[in-house]
């Protein structure tokens, strides 16, 4: 089975979207904020990892450039997930090593679609 990583210091967010990916048949992991996510990408290998920029400890684009610095932290696709809808909030987080980018509100079908694109689905 695929394993999903959703990183977001909301809570509603996390279990929203893990009910999107568990229904896409993906076993599903949560993490608050970035440092929580790092410390679980060391302890396990995940498929996929959707992501959110503002968030408390350590925010989304300090975790991508941790995690893509790692050995293995070329792996996981990442898909970011956040309200930043600008041009250089985009191309920030793709030069950073996103896969793909979501706008917030997300549903099952944008997950679907992006998870698509990148070869998840």
């Amino acid at each position: 089975m695929k394993t999903c990583l959703i990183v977001d210091d909301s809570k509603v967010i996390r279990k929203v979207a893990r009910r999107i990916v568990e229904d896409l048949g993906f076993a599903a992991e949560e993490a608050a904020d970035g440092r929580e996510a790092l410390d679980a990408c060391q302890k396990q290998t995940f498929d996929a990892i959707l992501l959110d920029w503002h968030m408390p400890v350590m925010n989304g684009l300090e975790f991508l450039q941790a995690l893509r610095a790692q050995p293995e932290g070329v792996s996981p696709v990442v898909v970011f997930c956040t309200t930043e809808n600008d041009i250089d909030h985009i191309r920030t987080a793709i030069e950073a090593g996103a896969n793909e980018y979501v706008m917030k509100p997300f549903d099952g079908e944008i997950i679907q679609a992006k998870f698509s694109q990148v070869g998840l689905l």
